[in-house]
């Protein structure tokens, strides 16, 4: 055999012995790791069992003190007292009291029962024999027989007599055998109420799995969180911790309950021990909640039924109502459930929008299902880059009026101008009178990350990406959050692993809502949400990449939050992507039909100002939609899906904007001639 299944084994003083074998060694060291597992095993049961009949009769001597004393109502008045609960405390004295006094009139009774017992017994006695003698002599009249008129009597007495054979046959082994069934009664007792060390007892009971939620276990918790001033805060109670607890009160797929610190107890102390909390509870740490309401020295625990967070929501209303509408202005999107499981609809009237999380947590169909809701608005107009590109958008092609998909470089500059051309849309509407009622307009550029990311400059040598004020996405960004939302310009943005450098902090504090999927640190979570709501408890940090999908940490004012809080956990309706397809369907029925432009054109292969001048003839003005259809004639490869905002990007600037005559945008001859001329002059200059 080789060196490596046989080896030698020495006596310590002696020469090499026969080989054993290397199977053999790992076979006994496998049969004394199970035999070593089997001995704990039994001493567990064993230990286990005797504290079931222990602790068993410690219950019932428990039971049977409770109900010949008053313990248990003064335990119940001292618990309504610390609470501070006076009533109770007087109703629970009030019901003691009448305790006592039908405890007295049982005592009293007692010292007469045996004087009228023993005159029961005499009375009943001869009552007994003068009916069974009147039966005999009834007996004996009728056959004759004089001897039948102690039948009935001696008859009872041969009864009586077998009875008292029949004990004194069972009475030894029930002697014997009695011990044994009260101790199997004892041990029934306390296996019932599990009253043994965690250690001691099975696997699956030891686990704790779906164990309910009652105030001692969350005392208990709270006390075994290794906090000294709240450990011995509890010892001092006269109720055992019982008066820090408001009710616990069921909450969607689990409990909720308020925890009134003591003294010198501090709500980021347990705060910052959700994971020892949650075990404590024999919950997992995703499956506890801590925030803080609006009382002082107060945490609010949501703590999850078992396994309840694993569970999918139901689909989205979008989904199963085919008749349901959007209101933009009223409105709320049915966005998903909280963790009571109710209803989580959210307001996205004139509120910039921020979603970020790790790659692959479902930030792109959160935002999607947003945006699926707000198409069933016929009112409300598109304008949308993805820069991953990945398909997840297409389904609004026909629904926005311009369309990015793609990662590159050139997308990004395509992204920015889309974004500079909601500036400009936005700047029109600020100047227009007021009183002036704007249609929504929705920026919506997902993975923005890759736009603040990009490196290339223009032709002025200004950065697309950056964080700085001469960056193009950047400040776009910031102008629209500064004053869109006055004119129903908003900008929604979704990204991954928020930073300073994929995020700025301007752009970010610039969002009226606010949504964090699972992050990796709490520094990521406070950039997605801010410190507030991070300090009151909102932690997507500890939400589980890849388990959590789809939930989301919001904070908005446009979402119902409990009072107190300052954010709210989601669990979003998931749409796929064949499904989302289908509402964007019926939201393109709703429409006359919207012309989607992919691409925006930048001007390489044609120039637009003398296309546009071109299509003229010797009209001194055209009305804009007569411009765009004669563009398309002109070139439909080039102009065919151009709307009155790529019009409107060609012409700003030049002099010859489009203006309003008789109530209708339209374009001068003139005035397009006059901006050739002063362009062709300043291209002249600029070339001598």
């Amino acid at each position: 055999m080789s060196e490596n299944v046989v080896r030698l084994h020495k006596a310590p003083d002696g020469p090499a012995s026969r080989p054993v074998p290397l199977w053999v060694r790992s076979g006994r060291a496998v049969k004394a790791a199970v035999t070593h597992e089997r001995a704990r095993s039994t001493s567990r049961a064993v230990v286990r069992h005797s504290l079931y009949t222990f602790n068993g009769g410690r219950i019932v001597a428990r039971r049977a003190w409770d109900g010949r004393t008053g313990a248990r109502y003064e335990r119940m008045i001292r618990a309504a007292e610390a609470a501070g609960n006076l009533e109770a405390a007087e109703e629970w004295e009030e019901r003691l009291s009448r305790f006592r006094t039908a405890r007295h009139h049982r005592r009293m009774d007692l010292l007469h029962s045996p004087v009228d017992a023993a005159k029961g017994v005499a009375v009943g006695a001869g009552m007994s024999i003068g009916v069974l003698v009147a039966l005999g002599v009834v007996m004996a009249i009728s056959t004759e027989d004089v001897g039948h008129v102690i039948t009935p009597l001696s008859a009872t007495i041969d009864f009586i007599a077998l009875l008292i054979r029949i004990v004194q046959i069972v009475w030894g082994p029930a002697l014997t055998i009695g011990p044994f069934l009260a101790l199997l009664a004892l041990w029934s007792v306390g296996r019932k109420q599990h009253a043994a060390p965690t250690w001691a007892l099975p696997a699956n009971v030891r686990s704790g799995e779906g164990e309910p939620i009652t105030p001692s276990i969350v005392v208990k918790a709270l006390r075994d969180l290794g906090i000294s001033a709240l450990r011995n805060a509890i010892k001092e109670m006269g109720d055992a911790g019982a008066s820090m607890l408001g009710p616990i009160t069921i909450a969607g797929c689990g409990v909720e309950v308020d925890v009134t610190l003591p003294s010198g107890v501090s709500t980021i102390e347990v705060q910052n021990r959700r994971r020892k909390l949650a075990e404590n509870l024999t919950r997992h740490e995703h499956e506890v909640f801590i925030t803080l309401p609006q009382a002082a020295r107060t945490v609010r625990l949501w703590i999850a039924d078992s396994g309840a967070l694993d569970e999918p929501i139901g689909p989205s209303p979008l989904v199963t109502d085919e008749t349901l509408t959007a209101d933009y202005a009223k409105g709320r999107a049915p966005w998903g459930q909280d963790l009571r499981g109710d209803a989580a609809a959210l307001s996205l009237y004139q509120r910039h929008l921020l979603i970020t999380g790790l790659s692959n947590q479902g930030k792109t169909a959160a935002l999607r299902a947003l945006a699926l809701w707000l198409a069933l608005d016929r009112t409300v107009e598109f304008r949308i880059a993805d820069l991953k590109g990945a398909g997840d958008w297409a389904m609004f092609d026909g629904l926005a009026t311009v369309l990015i998909q793609g990662p590159t470089d050139d997308h990004v500059i395509e992204a920015t101008e889309m974004i500079e051309d909601g500036v400009s849309e936005m700047e029109r509407r600020l100047q227009a009178p007021p009183g002036t009622a704007f249609p929504p307009l929705i920026l919506l550029v997902d993975e923005a990350q890759v736009a603040f990311m990009c490196p290339l400059v223009d032709a002025d040598k200004r950065p697309y990406g950056g964080s700085k004020a001469t960056s193009r996405y950047f400040m776009a960004a910031r102008k629209i959050h500064n004053q869109g939302r006055a004119v129903n310009v908003l900008l929604w943005q979704g990204t991954q692993d928020p930073t300073d450098q994929n995020l700025p902090k301007l752009v970010r504090e610039g969002a009226h809502t606010r949504a964090a999927l699972a992050l990796g640190t709490e520094s990521q979570a406070r950039m997605a949400l801010g410190d507030k709501a991070v300090d009151g408890g909102a932690a997507p940090n500890l939400l589980r990449p890849g388990l959590d999908k789809g939930t989301v940490v919001v904070a908005s004012d446009g979402i119902a939050i409990p009072a107190g809080q300052s954010s709210i956990t989601v669990r979003t309706h998931y749409i796929d992507t064949e499904t989302a397809t289908e509402v964007a369907e019926r939201a393109k029925r709703m429409r006359d039909g919207v012309t989607t432009l992919r691409v925006i054109d930048r001007g390489e292969d044609r120039d637009p100002l003398a296309d546009i001048a071109s299509v003229f003839g010797e009209s001194p003005r055209l009305v804009t939609q007569d411009v765009l259809k004669r563009l398309t004639a002109l070139n439909e490869d080039a102009y065919g899906r151009w709307t009155f905002a790529d019009l409107r990007r060609v012409l700003d600037g030049t002099g010859a904007e489009p203006y309003k005559s008789d109530g209708r945008m339209v374009v001068a001859r003139e005035r397009l001639t006059r901006a050739l001329a002063n362009r062709d002059s300043d291209d002249s200059a600029s070339a001598s």
